[in-house]
């Protein structure tokens, strides 16, 4: 009789579990992503989980919209656009909506692999732009106007497309900080000598929040600080820009604008339209029905 064949092997390795995953490993030198174990064992979904890994594997430039996950997934429409609000809700991913120089509206995606919130904070040095700022909270869905071929509404100099006016209520002290260090940050396109580092733009951040505070805006703060500048700086200009703040007076308050309708991207296509909450474009919404 035959002897009895098996690919098994006869015994299992020393530490091996009984039951439950056994890794078999691989050292990857090509073709691959690294993934935390934040998502990767994210509870709930698992379609947000393969979602989302599957925006850290695609390069850059790839298309994130609905009907390109459709093209690749095989779930549903309204779970795909739950994957993406959920992966938005915790950090992992950022959908800003940006003007170019032609004037065009886009939606860029970014695609963090440690949610924002557990982001280490960076070192100390010349100050950067800051992140852009993520859609506004989600609430009930209301009314939502269509913004293709409508010019948008003024916003504040170091502002993000969507922010709330700097006069309301209920802008809190957080957006008041990031609201001052934006007009820091803009006064080094006005004059190439006030670059400011993270340090001193964290040490006039709060002399600058005082002044928006009282109803000035961010324009005319940025003007009055980068005005009548002498030809040569021999300190640093953190030192000018502090005694100003400190001497100084705010320039006059005016009545705060009307609160804008902040940008959202549509769910389906990516295309910009103002609205109270993430939703579908009324183009997709027309098509669909």
């Amino acid at each position: 009789m035959a002897d009895i064949q098996s690919s098994a092997p006869s015994r299992a390795r020393a530490g091996t579990p009984a039951a439950g995953v056994v890794h078999v490993r691989r050292r990857l030198t090509a073709n691959f992503t690294i993934l935390s174990n934040r998502l990767a064992q994210r509870p709930g979904s698992a379609v947000t989980v393969g979602v989302g890994a599957y925006l850290l594997s695609v390069p850059d430039g790839v298309p994130v919209s609905i009907d390109a996950l459709r093209a690749h997934f095989t779930e549903s429409r309204e779970r795909l656009a739950r994957a993406l609000n959920e992966l938005e809700a915790e950090g992992f991913l950022e959908r800003v909506v940006v003007r170019e120089e032609n004037g065009r509206i886009r939606t860029r995606t970014f695609v963090h692999d440690v949610p924002r919130a557990d982001a280490p904070a960076a070192p100390d040095g010349p100050a950067a732009a800051p992140a852009p700022t993520p859609p506004a909270p989600v609430v009930p869905a209301g009314a939502c106007e269509e913004a293709r071929g409508t010019a948008p509404e003024a916003v504040p100099d170091g502002a993000a497309p969507g922010a709330h006016p700097l006069g309301e209520d209920h802008l809190g002290e957080a957006a008041l900080g990031k609201a001052a260090e934006a007009v820091l940050v803009s006064l080094r396109v006005r004059d190439s000598r006030l670059l400011l580092s993270r340090r001193d733009i964290a040490r006039l951040s709060p002399g600058v929040a005082a002044w928006l505070r009282l109803g000035a805006e961010p324009r005319s703060i940025a003007e009055a600080l980068a005005a009548d500048l002498p030809p040569t700086l021999t300190h640093r200009p953190a030192g000018l820009l502090a005694y100003r703040l400190r001497t100084g007076e705010p320039p006059a308050a005016v009545p705060p604008p009307r609160a804008a309708v902040p940008w959202q991207a549509c769910d389906s296509c990516e295309r910009p339209f103002r609205g109270h909450a993430p939703a579908t474009c009324r183009e997709c919404l027309a098509s669909a029905a």
